[in-house]
């Protein structure tokens, strides 16, 4: 095959591919307008993949050459499995690139879990890689939600943040912390660019929510770990909580969230009373994901 043959192939499959697909299958929302195609449109590939409409319209026209890390969110957002995936590679004349296979789950470390027993009046989690929430205190249920009810492959604390309404409510100023939330998210996507499970994660935010889709354009940057938490919780009223985060030492990527207040102020004293009247034992806290 020439080059040109190879391109037209290549997008031959992505068309054929996201034909057999469903937006229910792909975590998508579904409408009730009349689609015009069979299975995903381009632009919903796109959005999955975290690349751009005109670029996955050239990739599908065969116009250009799609990057290895591209490939990885493709096979991603298009749910290839094992042999649909080299299929992929080999028709970008990528064969040398192995298709990644699952990666192992993040495990809480010890020194954290231990952590997060000892505080019992301070809300607090453990954020792995893409903000994905490893672990967490009864405080912190009492704060934001009961995360045992989630998922465990969607307990991540932006999509929280962006699709769960009580967590959404608890923000006095979403748009603010929302935003740079997202510049954290852009700022770690710096240092996994080919992480296929933080392309389907902006893949489905930015096709569900419009603030998502602009502030990830934006690509601003944060790696701020302290600052200040304005919540209005529905039980003990306003909030003003500072929040610091602690990086592991090794390199396992995890951090340690914990909020607390002034001694002494009306935030102390509202934390003390939400906590109590949620404690729990130091069970089901804490969940491996499987990516």
């Amino acid at each position: 095959m020439t080059a040109d043959s190879d391109s037209r192939a290549l997008g031959a499959f992505l068309k054929a591919r996201r034909a057999q697909l469903t937006p229910r299958e792909c975590g998508l929302p579904e409408t009730d307008s009349a689609r015009k195609v069979a299975g995903l449109r381009r632009e919903e590939v796109a959005q999955l993949a975290a690349i751009s409409v005109d670029y996955y319209t050239r990739l599908e026209q065969g116009r250009v050459r799609a990057s290895v890390p591209v490939l990885t969110s493709l096979a991603r957002a298009l749910r290839l499995d094992e042999d649909q995936q080299k299929y992929l590679y080999e028709l970008a004349g990528r064969s040398d690139a192995h298709p990644r296979r699952r990666r192992p789950a993040q495990r809480l470390r010890p020194a954290m879990r231990r952590l997060l027993d000892q505080l019992t009046e301070t809300p607090a989690l453990v954020l792995g890689k893409r903000l994905d929430i490893l672990a967490w205190n009864s405080a912190a249920v009492a704060l934001y939600t009961d995360f045992a009810a989630i998922p465990a492959h969607r307990r991540n604390y932006m999509r929280l943040l962006f699709t769960n309404p009580a967590v959404r409510q608890l923000h006095q100023d979403w748009a603010h912390d929302a935003r740079e939330a997202v510049a954290a998210l852009r700022m770690e996507a710096g240092a996994g660019p080919d992480d296929p499970d933080l392309a389907q994660l902006v893949g489905e935010l930015s096709l569900q929510d419009p603030d998502f889709r602009t502030w990830w354009a934006e690509h601003r940057v944060n790696s701020a770990s302290y600052g200040t938490k304005h919540y209005r919780h529905h039980l003990v009223g306003d909030l003003i909580l500072d929040c610091d985060t602690w990086t592991s030492p090794d390199d396992s990527g995890q951090r340690l969230m914990i909020l607390t207040a002034e001694p002494g102020s009306p935030s102390h004293d509202a934390l003390r009373i939400l906590t109590s009247w949620t404690q729990q034992p130091s069970t089901d806290r804490t969940q491996d994901l499987t990516r």
